[in-house]
């Protein structure tokens, strides 16, 4: 469905029009007019000030450009994000997550940044999950330590399951509340010891960085895309 940027200026400002785009879910409209509107092309009025315009312009554009970057971490992504955004399908990783190079525009400014993360952190968020999943298998593959941590951790806690079973620990909770807490110390301890906490922290910041990038890069797209007819 293509709308023109407001086929009801003559009755309906463009704040009001803005807004029952949002509420209706039409975020990929404004969107695309947020990218026109700051693509629309400034002239200039005489020749002998063309250099020095052009040279201001440069420098505003990447003074922008950055500011724009930056304020990409002072966002909260995870600030729409529900539980239902887990248990969907997930989306195709090359038609619709990585798509085409026409599918990435650099944000013509905040607001535009912030509209993009909040939609998209919601439309890929398993997308997103399997890539820290990977990410932190990948630091762990680099970290033998710390590889060695994670797997005493869950075998320690499969002994404890084991131990439990067999010995009935669930008819005296005294007693298994006290090894809850001497597994839980020791399970620290592996982990501070062999840096697994340095495995996560990597896996944390290498994944959060690509998905606040890729969420505010990629434009948006209709959620639903229409079928082909046969």
């Amino acid at each position: 469905m293509v709308f023109s940027s407001n086929p009801l200026s003559l009755s309906v400002p463009d704040p009001t029009f803005d807004t029952w785009l949002r509420d209706s879910g039409y975020l990929e409209i404004l969107d695309q007019h947020s990218s026109s509107a700051a693509a629309a092309p400034s002239t200039t009025t005489t020749s002998t000030t063309t250099t020095t315009t052009t040279a201001i312009g440069l420098f505003i554009s990447f003074f922008s450009h950055a500011l724009t970057l930056l304020s990409l971490f002072t966002l909260n992504p995870f600030s729409k994000l529900t539980t239902d955004d887990f248990s969907g399908p997930t989306p195709s990783w090359t038609r619709s997550f990585f798509a085409d190079h026409g599918s990435y525009s650099f944000p013509s400014g905040f607001g535009q940044a912030r509209l993009r993360v909040n939609e998209n952190v919601k439309r890929y968020a398993r997308n997103y999950a399997s890539l820290f999943v990977l990410f932190f298998v990948c630091t762990l593959y680099q970290m033998p330590l710390a590889l060695i941590g994670m797997i005493s951790s869950l075998a320690l806690w499969d002994i404890f399951k084991f131990c439990s079973d067999r010995w009935g620990w669930d008819r005296y909770p005294v007693i298994r509340q006290v090894m809850v807490r001497a597994a839980q110390c020791v399970t620290a301890v592996i982990l501070i010891c062999l840096n697994v906490q340095m495995a996560l922290f990597c896996a944390l910041g290498v994944s959060y960085t690509v998905m606040i990038m890729h969420a505010a890069f990629r434009k948006l797209t209709p959620a639903r895309q229409p079928t082909r007819s046969r």
